[in-house]
């Protein structure tokens, strides 16, 4: 049976029957059609589709990396009502402030370990300025050439930049020379400022989170993107939210890789807003990977989604579960994640992998292949401990 002979078994809606005839025929979706997917496509309907772009951009193939993770502080000059993670200035005693030295001491500490990047982000205080970060990108990339930096949201550069009073791209371009080599996909949570400004206010806008990526996509470099979901955003946020990411795409081609975050409502101020459903976690991907037609990676953060549905997820447009964990679920675990398990080994992520039925290939953060696991077998677990630790921020 041909596909499109499937996909009309499937459904007689006459609207999903177009919208499937793009898909197979790579052609973009609109906005409407977006809408429709969330609002009135059947799940299976949308897993079909879903996995179809997934396996025509990457077939079995599903990432991961090996890196470890340094948040220089909690503390946050910022109030997100969603946020489980940071404290106050006002609850120093809570939190932690680490030195430059203390920062270069744990990259040290993964000096014999296999891992090809080191990802900061943290909260927002005027001691982490321009000077601080350029100094340690600096450092750290004399220590370890070879060691990629993925650092810092817009959320973090607009503040900083708005300090030493200079523009984004004076200040992106220093960043660039200092060494940082890609941005992570943090701080985006949702664009439209009608629910930004409820959830995230204070922060850089939704317009000025892209605007950094833009510059940061001209000077030749890569970086993620997010989206918060599941609080008191509804689909006109959600469509708003890929559609500006669509179109920046298309504009800088800078993009690698989309990330959906999961809203958890444990320890924060919006703990009275129910989280979405698993099937809820299933529509937002599919969609995610129908939608944005222009991204070549979308990818399941396994210690917030969960590892059973991450491994569902496979089949539903995600090619990238992020990696093993190294003592840095706490973000999420503070959230009220089920996921407590502080690590996975190399071994267990390619066992959860191959459970499916896809090829684990471990990468390095611009995807270039380090390791097909297709074959290999493991005979002792804990000699492939991954030394990996990978923020909420990707």
């Amino acid at each position: 049976m041909s596909n499109i002979a499937l996909v009309k078994s499937l459904t007689k809606d006459a609207t999903l029957l177009t919208i499937a005839e793009k898909v197979l025929n790579n052609q973009r979706i609109t906005e409407t059609e977006g809408t429709y997917l969330f609002d009135d496509a059947p799940i299976g309907y949308l897993g079909f589709l879903a996995n179809y772009i997934r396996e025509a951009k990457h077939g079995d193939r599903t990432y991961f990396n090996r890196n470890f993770h340094i948040e220089p502080t909690n503390i946050c000059l910022y109030t997100c009502s969603f946020c489980s993670y940071s404290r106050l200035i006002k609850k120093r005693s809570e939190g932690w402030e680490y030195t430059m030295d203390d920062i270069l001491n744990i990259v040290k500490k993964y000096d014999d370990k296999p891992v090809t990047e080191v990802h900061i982000v943290g909260g927002v205080l005027p001691q982490y300025d321009l000077e601080f970060y350029t100094t340690l990108f600096s450092k750290i990339k004399s220590h370890r050439p070879d060691l990629h930096i993925k650092a810092l949201t817009p959320v973090e550069y607009h503040y900083i930049f708005k300090k030493a009073k200079i523009s984004y791209e004076e200040g992106m371009k220093l960043i660039q020379e200092s060494g940082a080599d890609s941005m992570p996909g943090g701080g985006a949570e949702i664009f439209h400022p009608e629910i930004r400004d409820e959830i995230a206010g204070g922060k850089c806008s939704g317009e000025e989170w892209l605007d950094i990526h833009r510059i940061w996509h001209k000077l030749g470099q890569r970086s993620n993107a997010t989206m918060l979901y599941g609080h008191i955003e509804n689909t006109m946020h959600r469509i708003d939210h890929l559609e500006k990411l669509r179109a920046l795409q298309d504009e800088t081609s800078g993009f690698q890789t989309f990330i959906p975050l999961k809203f958890r409502n444990k320890g924060n101020d919006m703990s009275h807003v129910s989280e979405s459903t698993t099937v809820e976690d299933m529509r937002m991907y599919a969609v995610s990977r129908i939608y944005l037609d222009n991204f070549d990676h979308i990818k399941a953060y396994w210690p917030m989604i969960g590892r059973d549905t991450t491994q569902t997820l496979l089949a539903f447009g995600v090619n990238d579960v992020d990696g093993t964990i190294d003592d840095t679920t706490k973000i999420y675990s503070m959230a009220g994640s089920e996921e407590q398990t502080p690590a996975l080994s190399t071994a267990q992520l390619v066992k959860l992998i191959r459970a499916v039925g896809r090829k684990p290939i471990e990468r390095d953060t611009l995807y270039n292949v380090i390791n097909d696991y297709t074959d290999t077998v493991f005979e002792d677990d804990d000699k492939y401990k991954g030394y990996i630790a990978l923020p909420v921020n990707n």
